[in-house]
């Protein structure tokens, strides 16, 4: 048995299908199912079930799966350690966070930072979901909320604030309960964040006429006319056509966190990263 199978083992489990964990661990798709039968062969069993909608565990791959993600934290363990103690400043640096804040925040500080350290090659990467820091799926995290992991250092690093925005232009007046007014909303997977339930509660006559996850397109809509949305000021700010409005009080600021797995606290390149961030960022 390799250890090397039991990392395709666990990317298929995740995954679900034998295509989606190659693009995981960039191989084809034969060499995926080549390499699952020789795993099978190995222990005996059979590890998956093939269905129409995919590979489901069987018993025996139910049983083997928690002793390959043990496996999977030691191996991944001894890389974090070692990556740890690397003091020069060069390599990869990953980076996760939302779209919006990539873009509008932490931009201007990579490309200070990439000025500062040539050899140290930044890869950001703007996702919905929360990347795993014990997974090295990221190095360091930019998020709104609090890190639970207990191997996770972090640190609140700034208070977002939020406006509410409309088209430049746009003169009709707003109601006070928001008859006639449109609003541009977070997608009902986000439904309950507190920018968005305030706007809602501001304006509660007003008609939800457009939803997303992606606060880029909420301000892209807002310039084209289509109603008011609420955004965080740097976007807001940095979106032509658009400008801020008053309802009478402030949406409510998010707070943003950012963490790292304590593994990777004595990285140099990292805690180059960290210093320039709260120099430029936290407040």
């Amino acid at each position: 048995m390799e250890w090397s199978d039991l990392r395709l083992f666990l990317a298929i489990a995740r995954e679900g299908t034998l295509s989606a964990a190659a693009r995981k661990l960039a191989l084809t798709q034969p060499t995926m199912g080549r390499r699952l039968r020789t795993l099978e062969a190995a222990v005996g069993h059979k590890l998956f079930q093939r269905t129409g909608a995919g590979f489901v565990l069987t018993d025996e791959g139910s049983t083997l799966l928690g002793h390959a993600e043990r496996m999977e934290d030691e191996a991944l363990a001894i890389e974090r350690r070692l990556s740890g103690q690397t003091h020069q400043l060069e390599g990869t640096l990953r980076i996760t966070s939302s779209d919006w804040f990539g873009t509008h925040v932490l931009t201007p500080v990579l490309a200070e930072f990439s000025v500062r350290h040539p050899q140290i090659t930044i890869e950001l990467l703007t996702d919905g979901r929360f990347m795993s820091l014990s997974r090295r799926e990221a190095d360091v995290a930019f998020r709104i909320r609090p890190f639970d992991e207990a191997d996770v250092v972090s640190r609140k690093l700034l208070h977002m604030r939020y406006g509410a925005y409309l088209r430049q232009g746009l003169t009709h007046p707003i109601a006070g309960d928001g008859t006639g007014s449109a609003l541009l909303t977070m997608d009902s997977a986000f439904a309950g964040t507190p920018d968005d339930s305030w706007l809602q509660a501001m304006l509660p006559r007003a008609r939800v006429v457009f939803r997303s996850n992606s606060r880029d397109v909420q301000a892209m809509m807002c310039a084209q006319g289509l109603g008011i949305a609420v955004l965080p000021i740097p976007l807001g700010e940095s979106t032509a056509g658009i400008e801020r409005i008053d309802l009478g009080a402030e949406p409510p600021g998010r707070d943003t966190w950012i963490g790292y797995h304590r593994d990777l606290r004595r990285l140099a390149r990292l805690r180059a990263l960290l210093d320039l961030a709260i120099v430029r960022l936290a407040n």
